[in-house]
């Protein structure tokens, strides 16, 4: 069944109404018309099985059937910081971190990104990597729509770690700790049942420098690796996310 995020102001008591590309995408893409249903969330508290009533021009109106239950996220809220890599790589890190699980992206830039960051280009591409997102979110049947931040530099990264309950600093050098033994001692610690909030740090193609390195691990991060392979910059995120997912339990009995 087709899943639409919608702003609370467009949930009313008995009724929604969907505007925008998504009245679009119901009427023509969909050829829905009345009676047929769908899911509607406004990402924060609110989601209902809903019957299409009306298509306008630009608009279609559906009647509440059944307020759900907000089940579909995880308790560990993991935001994945990226170094800005080439390319659409981005697009495919926000688009499969959305499905697994992640709750924000926050883009940076370090020593090594080979972007050169415009920033006056930089509102169509965050336009772009939001709205790619909510449809991951959609399409993934989340509950929310994880944030896209505005590219950062590494100082305001570093200083942002103290946000998070641990930051994980994916280097591909670190022999030693490995993100599994990192992430259960603080999963099986004090208040292990509720929710807490992580940040997931990779670097751009060139990987991270030894300074990046220190200077993350004084800021408070906790230097890991993710196994005994190199990944590409667009697939450690996702494995990193996957592996704590996992390791929280969210993969395993309902």
């Amino acid at each position: 069944m087709q899943r639409y995020f919608i702003t609370p102001e467009q949930f009313g008591e008995d009724s929604v109404v969907i505007g925008g590309e998504d009245a679009r995408h119901i009427a023509k893409v969909m050829r829905g018309k009345p009676g047929d249903k769908l899911i509607v969330s406004d990402g924060v508290s609110r989601e209902a099985l809903a019957e299409i009533t009306e298509i306008g021009p630009g608009e279609v109106t559906a009647a509440v059937v059944e307020l759900l239950a907000m089940t579909h996220e995880p308790r560990v809220q993991i935001t994945v910081a990226q170094s800005l890599p080439k390319g659409d790589k981005l697009e495919t890190v926000i688009q499969k971190c959305t499905e697994i699980g992640a709750v924000a992206f926050v883009p940076f830039l370090s020593e090594r990104t080979i972007v050169q960051y415009d920033e006056r280009k930089e509102g169509k591409r965050l336009e772009r990597w939001r709205k790619i997102c909510k449809e991951a979110a959609e399409q993934a049947h989340r509950n929310i729509v994880p944030e896209v931040g505005q590219p950062r530099s590494w100082k305001q990264l570093l200083q942002s770690f103290g946000e998070y309950d641990a930051v994980y600093f994916c280097y591909e050098k670190e022999e030693g700790l490995q993100l599994r033994s990192a992430v259960a001692p603080w999963l099986n610690g004090p208040g292990a049942d509720k929710a807490g909030r992580v940040m997931v740090v990779v670097g751009p193609e060139g990987g991270f420098s030894l300074e990046e390195c220190a200077a993350a691990e004084a800021a408070g991060a906790v230097s890991v690796g993710l196994g005994r392979r190199i990944l590409r910059c667009e697939t450690a995120g996702m494995v990193a996310c996957a592996c704590i997912l996992y390791e929280s339990g969210e993969m395993g009995e309902a």
